[in-house]
């Protein structure tokens, strides 16, 4: 059986695509990507790992950096995968790779594939930055999808400061919030702004370096009778911080607020929506059936 030419091009552009396909629209609240963004040069991934789906991601291909990545929390200690080799993706690449992500090559075949994302070596002489994950392992429990966020198109620039300090109390903070009073799925959409800084190799920009990291995240179903401080910030709360080694206190707010504080600070459109309808819960829809068209 040889499949028709459409047919073929759909499976060899699985990863890579237009929309993304059911089996990864489960990452996304009510099946539905954040709406107002602009969409070139940007590459939807779907995130495979050991030929399972893990999470999603909106690619820069242009600045070498992910837009966003979006997951489904997951109630975890809060440890990390530890000796977890970093991944790239092949369907940025090539037509003929595979879904899931791949280990870096000893060789230095880089060429195949650096023009359209992230390698190692961009990252080898950046001693200001680490490589801060958006999909932090800490927020996933099983051991594959902790290890599936250690691929480069997860992956920004982050000022080693704001990494260990004021971004990671962060992601504790959401970790134990949802951990305790979340008791259905917690949609998490986390991403970055630019200001145009690069970091060069070789004289060339590689990477764009992000001004602000923000997060949001939306859960319908919590626990009522948290304590208020917590519960006022269910069923979605959001926050950003500067990515700089000073004044990089993490901010929290509304959703909303992110998105007007979006709005002045990047190119997103006046329609900028992070989650559908705003994370609020209609019983006609029944929690599960998704938007038309998306």
């Amino acid at each position: 059986f040889l499949p028709s030419l459409p047919l073929l091009l759909f499976y060899l552009f699985y990863t890579v695509q237009e929309s993304f396909s059911p089996e990864c629209k489960q990452f996304l609240y009510m099946g539905t990507q954040p709406r107002g963004l602009e969409e070139q040069p940007f590459k939807k991934i779907c995130q495979f790992y050991e030929g399972k789906p893990r999470f999603v991601t909106l690619y820069d291909t242009f600045n070498h950096i992910p837009v966003y990545s979006a997951y489904i929390f997951k109630r975890s200690d809060g440890s990390k995968k530890v000796d977890v080799p970093w991944m790239y993706e092949p369907q940025l690449s090539t037509v003929s790779g595979p879904r899931d992500m791949q280990q870096f090559p000893s060789e230095n075949i880089h060429k195949s594939f650096e023009d359209a994302q992230a390698i190692l070596d961009d990252y080898s002489n950046t001693v200001i930055f680490e490589r801060g994950q958006l999909n932090p392992d800490e927020h996933q429990a099983h051991p594959d999808d902790k290890a599936a966020t250690y691929t480069l198109t997860n992956v920004v620039p982050q000022v080693r400061e704001f990494n260990i300090g004021p971004w990671k109390t962060h992601e504790h903070t959401i970790r134990r919030r949802l951990n305790n009073y979340c008791r259905g799925s917690a949609y998490v959409v986390t991403g970055i702004t630019t200001s145009g800084h690069t970091i060069r190799r070789q004289n060339i920009n590689r990477l764009g370096i992000p001004t602000y990291f923000w997060s949001a995240y939306c859960c319908i179903d919590f626990d009522h009778n948290a304590p208020y401080s917590e519960r006022s910030k269910l069923p979605t709360f959001a926050a950003y911080g500067l990515n700089d080694s000073e004044n990089n206190r993490v901010q929290e707010m509304t959703v909303q607020q992110l998105e007007d504080f979006l709005k002045k600070v990047t190119y997103v459109q006046s329609s900028f929506q992070i989650f559908y309808d705003n994370c609020v819960n209609d019983p006609k829809l029944g929690g599960q059936t998704w938007p038309q068209g998306e």
